[in-house]
């Protein structure tokens, strides 16, 4: 991959944002950005480690953008008058959609893997990376989140790899329409479920990105993807799951607190599959990545001794520590399905659950803030304990009319222990306050990487008062 244009980020240090700057200025690119946390003074060693690799930062002022070919990187919402955008109005600069630049990239190589669906996209790129880059394949990997096998001190942000082989492997996102651009030699539907988009507007995308896929890898436990992709009798379609309908599928499961095992079973044959990473969810992720791997030529028995060393990815129940016989997890659970799958992984096991949920958004909670409160008064138990703080807020005309009580309400309605605690910090003294011994705390939400932060603090805390 070489690439000798010059990019300027705004909002560098995003989850989608930061792992494409790496790739192009691995590429060759010129690189610099700004973002709104560096600003604020958030999230500095993040910032620090894109200065060490040669990316020059600047304030979100306009001050970075100096030259008419400098191409300006920046989502469609981020409106005309935020200073980098205009200062590039006025230079008329390019502007591109991180989207536009990934799918650029992504459909210029030779060979590709796109992994689209409402949750698990994440996970399963950093399954399908990893298995190619343990058979020798080289890989570029674009992931939205950071893969613990590719963590080094050279690289603590690891959430993209640009390799020399042929094939890139990319999260795509339907969030905004722009799973649309990708044109991907093997695409993977994890499961489609309300989130960002309507159940409409959702079954037309996944639908056409299944449909000009060479290859198309789809769950048959998913009632959605069953009910769409079925009909449609694709050539080289091939299914995964847990039920008998499924062309790959998953049996004899054993669950485990930190990991899991089952048989895999595909074309009359056998394979026995230990994983390092808990929970259903994993189970059927890794049947994702490892028939997606199949479809890329890899041998079933290399994808299998890969995924068998897959660390997981950082957020994705990430176990911070233990203090007093309290575990506390940081998650990225932040829709139904995604937060259903940590709540089920946790009650697999016994012991009471604290669960404090951070929202990404105001916007979130009026799509989706039912169908979370309806989620956590499931699988939360009576003796359970859920925190809800304010939604993440860095600016703007959102509305914020609907909030984080709505959900906390309902599910008190539903006769299950839910507080409504406006700010973080005081959130925190309450779960140190509840905390016993046996209890798991589960700290989740998006878009916020200073909840990793929160968490590790929260178990600091107990470390302290359990001496």
């Amino acid at each position: 991959m070489t690439n000798t244009k010059s990019y300027f980020f705004c909002g560098i240090g995003g989850s989608g944002m930061l792992p494409l700057a790496n790739i192009v200025r691995d590429g060759g690119a010129s690189v610099a950005g700004s973002d709104r946390a560096l600003d604020q003074g958030r999230l500095a060693p993040k910032f620090e480690w894109l200065k060490s690799m040669g990316i020059n930062l600047f304030a979100q002022d306009g001050s970075g953008l100096t030259s008419s070919k400098q191409i300006l990187i920046a989502s469609a919402a981020v409106e005309d008058s935020v200073p980098d955008v205009a200062k590039a109005l006025e230079l008329g600069c390019k502007r591109m959609t991180r989207a536009e630049l990934l799918a650029d990239l992504f459909n210029a190589s030779p060979r590709s893997v796109a992994i689209g669906g409402t949750s698990g996209k994440s996970t399963v790129t950093g399954m399908i990376g990893w298995i190619l880059t343990d058979a020798a394949l080289d890989p570029t990997i674009m992931n939205g989140g950071v893969m613990k096998n590719f963590v080094s001190a050279d690289a603590p942000f690891a959430s993209a790899r640009v390799g020399r082989g042929d094939v890139f492997v990319s999260e795509v996102d339907e969030s905004d329409g722009s799973i649309a651009l990708f044109q991907p030699e093997v695409a993977v539907l994890n499961n489609i479920s309300l989130d960002h988009k309507s159940m409409d507007e959702l079954r037309l995308l996944f639908g056409d990105f299944a449909r000009k896929a060479k290859h198309a890898i789809w769950n048959a436990d998913d009632i959605e993807s069953v009910a769409l992709l079925a009909p449609m009798a694709l050539e080289n379609a091939v299914s995964f799951g847990f039920t008998d309908r499924a062309d790959v599928r998953a049996t004899d499961i054993v669950e485990m607190p930190l990991a899991s095992r089952f048989t895999l079973r595909a074309k009359g044959e056998s394979w026995p599959v230990t994983l390092q990473v808990p929970g259903r969810h994993n189970i059927s992720n890794a049947l994702a990545a490892l028939t997606a791997a199949q479809a890329l030529g890899v041998p079933i028995a290399q994808a299998i001794h890969g995924i068998e060393r897959f660390a997981g990815l950082a957020r994705r129940f990430d176990i911070v520590g233990i203090a007093g016989g309290i575990t506390v997890i940081d998650d990225f659970g932040h829709n139904p399905d995604k937060t259903a799958a940590t709540l089920s992984t946790l009650k697999a096991f016994p012991g009471r659950i604290i669960a404090f949920f951070q929202p990404h958004g105001y916007g979130p909670i009026r799509v989706m803030g039912s169908e979370l409160a309806a989620v956590f008064a499931k699988h939360l138990n009576r003796d359970d304990h859920l925190i809800l703080c304010d939604p993440v807020y860095f600016g703007g005309t959102v509305d914020r009319r609907l909030g984080s009580q709505t959900i906390t309400d309902a599910v008190s309605a539903a006769g299950r222990q839910a507080e409504y605690i406006p700010t973080r910090e005081d959130c925190g003294n309450r779960i140190v306050e509840l905390a016993q011994p046996g209890d798991r705390i589960v700290i989740m939400g998006a878009r916020d990487d200073t909840l990793s932060g929160f968490a590790a603090d929260v178990l600091t805390r107990l470390v302290k008062a359990s001496v």
